[in-house]
C-alpha cells in the first residue's frame, strides 16, 4: 500500500475559492490533530479545515461544516480508491464569494486532494531478502557484472582467502549465480528486510 514520503501541500482555485491541500504522514491519530491544530493556526481565518485520515484501521473524515458528506468524504474516498496507507489530509478553503453547490463541491474537494497526491512522492514497503555468497577470485568480474546489470545492491564485501559478499534482493537470485558461475556460487539467506522505495 502506497504512503507518501513526506508532508506536503498543494493549492488550487476553483471559482474564486482557494482550496489548500495538506498531506500529513502518520500512524498515530493524537499526531493527525495535532497536525490539524497547526493548520488551524496557520490559516486562523479560513472558511472551512475538512479532513480525511486512513491510519491502520482508523477511516475517518470531517467535513467542517461544509453540507454533509460533500468534503471529507470525497477527500476519504480519494484516499481509499488510491489505496493510500498512514495518511491524513487536511483541505483548508477560503470562500471566493460564489457557491459551487453540492456537486461542486464534491469535486473540489475530490480534486483538490487527487491533485495533491499526484505532486507528491509516494513509496511502497517492499519485501526484501538477504543473502551471503562466498567465492573465489576468479568469479569478481562476472559477478559485479552481473549485480550491476540487475541493479542489485551489495551491503557489504569481504576480502579474505575467498571473497564474500552480503546483498539484498527482492527475487531469489541463487539459480542465476549458479549457472554464472557453474555451481560454485550458492546464496545462503541471511534474513528478510522490509525496505520502503518510492514508486
Amino acid at each position: 500500500m502506497p504512503k507518501i514520503k513526506e508532508d506536503s501541500s498543494n493549492t488550487i482555485e476553483i471559482k474564486k475559492s482557494k482550496f489548500i491541500t495538506y498531506l500529513h504522514r502518520t500512524n498515530d491519530e493524537e499526531d493527525a490533530k495535532e497536525f490539524l491544530k497547526i493548520i488551524k493556526k496557520r490559516h486562523p481565518d479560513a472558511t472551512h479545515h475538512c479532513t480525511a485520515m486512513v491510519i491502520g484501521n482508523i477511516v475517518r473524515s470531517n467535513d467542517d461544516g461544509e453540507p454533509a458528506q460533500t468534503a471529507g468524504h470525497p477527500m476519504l474516498n480519494v484516499l481509499l480508491h488510491e489505496q493510500m496507507q498512514d495518511i491524513f489530509v487536511v483541505v483548508v478553503r477560503y470562500f471566493g464569494g460564489i457557491k459551487l453547490g453540492t456537486g461542486g463541491l464534491v469535486k473540489a474537494y475530490s480534486s483538490s486532494v487527487q491533485e495533491a497526491l499526484k505532486k507528491a512522492t509516494l513509496t511502497e514497503v517492499s519485501l526484501f531478502h538477504e543473502y551471503e555468497i562466498t567465492f573465489g577470485y576468479d568469479w569478481i568480474g562476472k559477478v559485479e557484472a552481473y549485480f550491476r546489470k540487475n541493479n542489485i545492491e551489495i551491503t557489504s564485501i569481504d576480502y579474505n582467502e575467498m571473497v564474500k559478499y552480503k546483498y539484498i534482493s527482492e527475487q531469489d537470485l541463487s539459480k542465476d549465480l549458479m549457472e554464472l558461475s557453474n555451481g560454485a556460487i550458492t546464496p545462503i539467506w541471511i534474513q528478510d528486510i522490509e525496505k520502503e522505495k518510492v514508486i
